[in-house]
């Protein structure tokens, strides 16, 4: 069954707001990726249609939600996983074979690939937790924040929760610095794995 009601607040930088139903009662929340246009961005009074669901935590929230005049989409209309979608579960999973192999050709003290680990492994928990605290409307960690983590070396974790998470995955804006994050992690592991080769392994054994 959907339901009709009214915006009455949005928070634009958290991509969130709550929704009053016309019939009355308590007011749901709503995040953007429950709206079907992304591209129009909500404000204050704006009457959508929407369906409502529990999240993880049991609480109600909307969802399939479309603005007035909008058309209701197809919720179960098949969708293509786009390549970039694909290559941030892919790419995560090669690099972390590459630091095992070269771990094991002695390129790599065990060290690198257990602080790679340990990172990514930090990283997705931060996704995850931002994630949680955008659906309960929380106060949310910093996009500065879980871009430095990347930069350390848990772009793995982050690439993997973006997608199996569906956090921070749509939002053009943080993917192009997040993968800018990846290129420059990359790229210094590779220069001290080649110039710089003894001095890292000398500093870590």
């Amino acid at each position: 069954m959907r339901l009709t009601g009214k915006i009455i607040n949005w928070h634009a930088d958290k991509a969130f707001g709550f929704i009053t139903p016309n019939g009355g009662g308590d007011k749901i929340f709503i995040h953007k990726n429950a709206l079907t246009n992304r591209n129009r961005s909500p404000k204050i009074n704006d009457i959508v249609s929407f369906s409502v669901v529990k999240d993880n935590q049991g609480r109600y929230c909307a969802d399939q939600a479309t603005f007035a005049g909008e058309k209701v989409r197809n919720k179960h209309k098949k969708q293509v996983t786009p390549p970039i979608a694909k290559l941030s579960i892919y790419l995560p999973v090669l690099f972390f074979v590459v630091l095992t192999v070269s771990y094991f050709l002695h390129y790599l003290p065990q060290k690198i690939v257990f602080i790679y680990l340990g990172l990514s492994i930090i990283t997705f928990f931060a996704y995850a937790f931002d994630k949680s605290k955008a659906q309960r409307g929380q106060w949310r960690t910093q996009e500065s924040t879980l871009h430095l983590l990347a930069l350390l070396g848990g772009w793995p974790g982050a690439a993997i929760a973006q997608q199996l998470l569906r956090h921070k995955s749509k939002k053009t804006e943080f993917r192009v610095v997040f993968w800018f994050t990846v290129v420059v992690n990359t790229a210094v592991l590779g220069w001290l794995m080649s110039a710089q080769r003894e001095l890292l392994l000398s500093l870590l054994t």
